[in-house]
């Protein structure tokens, strides 16, 4: 991505609602996250160009004034056009009324995507969070109200488009994804979830590529890498045990995985991550207050 501004938030003074990190991009043709499960709840709002939303077994194609909620333990995956590449602001929250306030908004995992007109507002409350990151109770104080001024602009004007029906194709699909979320720490085989789902592994092949762009073992590969990542920034295990809880009993060949997906080992990428975001503020925060000028 390029000029991508993030925050993230350690400290946790309020429990109703919370802010956990937000953050502004620009995306690169085809730029994409995921498969991933996150643990926050996720706003992303589109700005600018077009990209596509996956959630289980469902796509949504995304324009400027849309966005889409990511929802704590399911899977998703997004990606940017080729052609008009998004961009994009985000916020990641929890909280243990946050279920209740997306309630408010008409959003759940069910019903993930809007559309709204006030993205210059939006947006200018996310780089007021952005100008405003050191972890002082005056910004700690000052980040709550952004937070609940972010959900107020949401629903002086959101839209919530009527649902879909689940075909039965799409359905094997969402099946089979549940069954990789459940069992990817364990030894699994593409004929163990073809089997889950009762179809046979070719017709499998052929729905993740219709519907994903992947094959399934792709898949299972991309969701294990991802969930290794996370790991390996949020928690101690050591590298051995990362890969035992990504499905990988052996960490030699884990790590050379992980080499070839991310292109550095994991213990570089965990060292390089906890550091590059505080890198990015720093070297950015001069250029937060251009992009507010641009609105």
């Amino acid at each position: 991505m390029k000029n991508c501004y993030e925050m993230k938030l350690s400290d946790r003074k309020f429990g109703d609602l919370y802010l956990c990190f937000c953050g502004y991009a620009d995306c690169s043709p085809l730029h994409s996250f995921g498969p991933a499960v996150r643990p926050n709840y996720i706003i992303h709002y589109i700005l600018k160009g077009r990209g596509c939303y996956h959630i289980s077994n469902t796509r949504y194609d995304l324009k400027a004034g849309q966005g889409f909620l990511i929802v704590p333990d399911i899977q998703t995956f997004y990606q940017a056009d080729e052609k008009d590449p998004w961009s994009y602001l985000w916020i990641g929250f929890a909280g243990n009324n946050a279920e209740d306030y997306l309630r408010d908004l008409g959003l759940n995992s069910s019903q993930p995507v809007f559309s709204c007109s006030r993205g210059a507002e939006l947006k200018l409350t996310i780089l007021n969070m952005l100008k405003n990151n050191t972890s002082t109770i005056s910004n700690q104080y000052l980040l709550e109200s952004l937070l609940y001024s972010f959900f107020a602009i949401l629903t002086k004007d959101i839209e919530i488009p009527s649902g879909k029906k689940e075909s039965k194709e799409n359905r094997y699909v969402r099946q089979a994804i549940e069954y990789i979320q459940n069992n990817y720490s364990n030894p699994l085989h593409i004929s163990d979830i073809a089997d889950y789902v009762c179809i046979n592994r070719s017709y499998l092949y052929t729905l993740f590529q219709q519907n994903l762009g992947m094959s399934v073992q792709e898949y299972l590969t991309n969701f294990r890498l991802t969930r290794a990542t996370e790991l390996l920034v949020l928690t101690e295990l050591s590298i051995e045990g990362v890969a035992m809880s990504c499905g990988y009993k052996d960490a030699l060949v884990f790590s050379k995985m992980f080499k070839a997906q991310t292109g550095i080992t994991p213990s570089s990428y965990r060292r390089n991550h906890r550091q590059e975001v505080k890198d990015s503020l720093i070297k950015n925060r001069d250029r937060l207050d251009e992009l507010q000028t641009l609105l």
